[in-house]
């Protein structure tokens, strides 16, 4: 019977000796070539104000004459030697930044890259509620913006086929003046500009604007800042929106169009989600969507200040089947700049509630 042909040992020894030799030749010429940093790994968190250290893995036999390092686009610090260098991340925005190391040596250069996360330098300070009253609200409203101007509620209602911009009575809730959109489109965020109503819509890449007295339609613009269409809110200067990511876009208050952004972060990482908005005395409240939390961030630096967990304010059986209470969630914020009066509520919620926070 034929098994195959029969090899020779020594042969055999010989292919396998060559074959280690190659593979050892590579990874020695390979350890002698290659650069890489060593640290930061890619993606560190840093807290903000804190030095990161930077060493890099240089190989062995490229000349090294100076290294120059960036932050981004702006060079930090040059170097002639390649010893590891600190670099300080104090006044750098909170999120992601490109780190390179632009190696020059021989008459060449070669750039290496990595990246951090800086996030806020402290932890938020945690807040609770108190219900100073209730008020009456209407349970057919999908909630997406909330203003409170004048003595009375400006309200945005979702949903397609039900959206509209609504004038409401506080103290009994009715709704003395509203103008419905069009079933193709889903409403938002709203927020007043001296005498007008501003209005995005869901994923329609477009915005409403109105005569505040009349709600009579002025114009319309196309919405290309965010991803999606959600919150709004005015600082005076400039209008705030949020597209459901941890972006908080500054848009132009007389043609809509973006002038600026902040990102927004904890000490843990980034604020995904963030929705409706409210300015109030110089801060940012903002609820992040699904949850029972509204954050204070500040404006300059997008850095959470404080978290308030509203758990509780609806009674946990007031929805009842999963689907309602997964979509029917808190979100609406409004101030009373004169009475200094705080109101939320939420998407289909029977009440408007005033609140005070108080710390943990």
């Amino acid at each position: 019977m034929l098994f195959g042909q029969k090899i020779n040992p020594i042969k055999s020894l010989l292919i396998v000796a060559l074959t280690i030799a190659f593979f050892s030749a590579c990874k020695n010429e390979t350890a002698k070539t290659y650069r890489s940093f060593i640290s930061p790994l890619m993606g560190l968190n840093v807290s903000s104000g804190k030095d990161i250290d930077v060493k890099i893995l240089f190989g062995k036999d490229k000349k090294v004459d100076s290294v120059v390092y960036l932050i981004d686009t702006i060079r930090i610090i040059s170097k002639l030697d390649t010893a590891g260098v600190s670099l300080k991340t104090a006044g750098l925005k909170l999120g992601n930044h490109l780190l390179t190391a632009k190696i020059f040596g021989g008459g060449e250069s070669e750039d290496l890259t990595s990246n951090i996360n800086v996030l806020s330098n402290k932890a938020p300070v945690e807040y609770t509620y108190k219900i100073i009253s209730t008020m009456p609200h209407d349970t057919s409203s999908y909630v997406e913006g909330l203003e409170y101007h004048d003595g009375f509620f400006y309200e945005s209602a979702g949903d397609y086929g039900h959206s509209s911009l609504r004038k409401v009575e506080p103290s009994t809730g009715k709704v003395v003046q509203k103008t419905d959109l069009d079933k193709q489109y889903f409403g938002e965020g709203i927020t007043v500009v001296d005498n007008k109503i501003i209005q995005l819509t869901y994923k329609e890449k477009v915005g409403f604007v109105y005569d505040k007295s009349t709600f009579k339609k002025l114009s319309e613009f196309a919405y290309l800042t965010g991803r999606e269409g959600w919150g709004l809110a005015f600082d005076g200067q400039k209008i705030l929106n949020t597209d459901g990511s941890n972006t908080i876009f500054f848009l132009d208050k007389n043609n809509y169009s973006k002038i600026g952004s902040i990102d927004v972060f904890d000490d843990k990482g980034a604020i995904q989600n963030l929705n409706e908005l409210e300015v109030i005395d110089g801060k940012i409240y903002a609820n992040i969507y699904t949850t029972d939390t509204i954050v204070i961030i500040n404006p300059e630096s997008g850095a959470v200040e404080s978290s308030i967990n509203l758990s509780g304010l609806l009674p946990a059986d007031y929805f009842k089947n999963d689907d309602a209470k997964a979509n029917n969630v808190l979100n609406g914020i409004a101030y009373d700049k004169a009475g200094k009066r705080l109101f939320v509520t939420g998407k289909k919620w029977p009440k408007i509630y005033e609140i005070k926070i108080i710390k943990k």
